[in-house]
């Protein structure tokens, strides 16, 4: 039976541009990087995404490897997809990428022509579309021809199988020469999909200028670093969380001197009337070139905190200041060898 969504759903989110496209996604984005795969109850993830969508929340970021097992996020989004949201795909932006390892073999991970639209194929199956919204390359990879990379992407669109294409986590320099290769081509990159939270600075020093001039739109992926930005960690590490395990986010992490920060900025937030998370999401979108943030969720209600965030954009120039003691980069960054390599 297919879900009734809210019929007001569009009245609850804010959207933006995305770039110079004739795109507009949600501020807030879901992600199903954890949470949604065969690991976890298929309920849970369905009642997320549905409320997601009941909210506003149209663009579902996935890839070829999310899990675990790689693969099931996919397949129990596409599950979604035939069922609760039947009827609803063209209100929906839906992504999925390849870059990193998904199976065995030298033709499994990169750039490669081979690889991306043989994955593509694949997630296609997983899903049960004919097309995604968005290809991304999930990473650069320095042993391919960014030439062959971009034209796999362009491929994808000649072939009817994406809409739009995208890269992640690139240099501004490669960004660059991406953009000039698929310009050439005739497909414009429409967004790029790189890290960025208050302990995660790295794209403020030249991509977003990049992006702004060439007219990519930008949506952040862990918006939140890796969970370090919410109130979980503010007294230590608690069992089972996700700095207790080996994941995207490590116990080295959680140094003294970040943990000083986190506790200095949830006094920030608290002082708004904000949890830290929240804060969080309203800084990441206090820049315009910023169309969208990524967030997980492994509750409803987690998933409604986070977007309540929306309620409170405006950050006044002296909180801003105070924030910029405390937001700086934090060792944090798990992905900087893939535009570092470019």
């Amino acid at each position: 039976m297919s879900h009734q969504a809210e019929p007001s759903r569009y009245d609850r989110m804010t959207y933006r541009r995305c770039g110079r496209s004739g795109l507009d996604l949600p501020a807030v984005s879901l992600g199903l990087w954890q949470n949604f795969g065969a690991d976890r109850g298929y309920t849970d993830g369905r009642d997320i995404v549905l409320r997601a969508f009941d909210w506003g929340v149209t663009h579902f970021d996935l890839a070829n490897n999310y899990g675990p097992p790689y693969g099931s996020a996919e397949e129990n989004f596409g599950r979604m997809l035939a069922t609760d949201l039947r009827g609803y795909r063209d209100e929906l932006v839906i992504s999925t990428k390849a870059g990193y390892d998904m199976w065995p073999g030298p033709y499994g991970n990169g750039g490669s022509r081979k690889y991306l639209l043989s994955s593509l194929d694949a997630s296609l199956t997983r899903l049960g579309l004919d097309y995604v919204d968005v290809f991304y390359s999930h990473r650069f990879d320095p042993d391919t021809p960014l030439e062959e990379t971009m034209g796999a992407l362009a491929s994808a669109v000649s072939q009817g199988k994406a809409l739009y294409v995208g890269i992640s986590s690139y240099s501004a320099a490669k960004t660059r020469e991406a953009h000039a290769i698929l310009r050439e081509l005739g497909v414009p990159v429409l967004i790029h999909q790189p890290s960025y939270s208050m302990l995660n600075r790295w794209i403020e020093t030249e991509l977003l200028d990049t992006l702004g001039e060439l007219g990519i739109g930008c949506i952040a992926f862990s918006p939140l670093a890796q969970g370090m930005l919410t109130d979980r960690y503010l007294n230590g590490v608690p069992e089972g969380s996700r700095a207790s395990q080996q994941g995207s986010l490590r116990p080295e992490h959680l140094s003294d001197e970040n943990l000083a920060r986190v506790r200095a900025l949830n006094e920030i937030a608290a002082s708004r009337g904000q949890s830290l998370a929240q804060l969080a999401l309203s800084w990441a979108l206090r820049d315009d070139r910023v169309t969208s943030v990524l967030v997980g969720a492994s509750s409803v209600r987690q998933l409604e905190q986070n977007l309540a965030a929306l309620d409170r954009l405006d950050l006044s120039a002296d909180e801003l200041t105070e924030i910029d003691k405390h937001a700086v980069e934090s060792g944090i960054d798990l992905w900087a060898t893939s535009r570092s390599s470019g």
